[in-house]
């Protein structure tokens, strides 16, 4: 028999009919859904940067088919259920909008970012940094590191500054590699010098995941166009030479141009 489709209380009924009757979904627990969890948020991510709203609907509905599995899981244990998840997050976005729910005055956005920060420290967080995954992408993590550094006053004054501060690192990398130093501490240095760089992408309002996934894309699609060119002359990679690979690269570079 076909299930109602129309409101939440019939998705929350298919979920719990899937953990019993579906061989697969009973399989899964907290551990084993989570990683697939992260790849639903990059689709998403995806479909918001291409403008696509009918993928947008399909792939918010995954994120919340993810949310609720975990919740019927955690309800099968005795953990809690999706109302819980529901209070808790109601409760949540009250506590830290008193501009909105209570009488605190804010001027703008940083304020409200600024006093959100706050309000987690007064909740019992010995860290800013506390519950930050440390799964997220390196450049990102970093990004968000600094920006939550920066909200409590630390931070560089100017940009200028974060400047000098890439060409230190870059000078210090180039010391250690041309002075012969250990692996480990070229590494040490070569992150040093992308901290500063992600550091100094937030004072001139540039995401510095986003600035790197759009020039490997860039890459990629130049690349590309090297290999439809081979293929148009039937040629592969062991008959031409860098420079007839950088004369394509260049016709790319020419044709993105236009």
């Amino acid at each position: 028999m076909i299930p109602p489709t129309e409101t939440f209380a019939d998705f929350l009924s298919i979920v719990r009919r899937l953990r019993l009757d579906c061989p697969w979904d009973r399989e899964q627990t907290h551990a084993s859904i989570a990683p697939l969890l992260v790849e639903e948020a990059y689709e998403v991510k995806e479909s918001v940067e291409a403008g696509n709203d009918e993928e947008l609907k399909k792939e918010l509905g995954d994120i919340l088919l993810h949310a609720v599995m975990h919740s019927v899981i955690a309800e099968e244990r005795g953990a809690f259920n999706f109302d819980h998840v529901v209070q808790t997050i109601s409760r949540k976005l009250v506590h830290r909008h008193p501009h909105v729910f209570g009488d605190v005055e804010v001027r703008n956005a940083e304020q409200v970012r600024e006093n959100w920060e706050q309000l987690k420290m007064k909740e019992g967080r010995r860290s800013l940094f506390e519950n930050m995954p440390k799964a997220l992408p390196a450049l990102q993590r970093a990004d968000r590191v600094q920006e939550k550094a920066s909200k409590v006053g630390f931070d560089w004054e100017e940009p200028e500054d974060v400047w000098g501060k890439v060409k230190e690192e870059m000078e210090e990398l180039r010391t250690e590699t041309a002075n012969g130093g250990t692996q480990q501490r070229i590494e040490e240095e070569f992150g040093d010098l992308l901290f500063a760089l992600v550091n100094y992408g937030r004072f001139i309002g540039v995401a510095p995941e986003e600035a790197l996934h759009r020039t490997t894309n860039k890459f990629i699609r130049r690349f590309q166009h090297i290999e439809a060119r081979l293929l148009e002359q039937g040629k592969t990679f062991n008959d031409v030479d860098l420079a007839e690979m950088d004369e394509y690269w260049n016709e790319a570079k020419i044709n993105s141009e236009k």
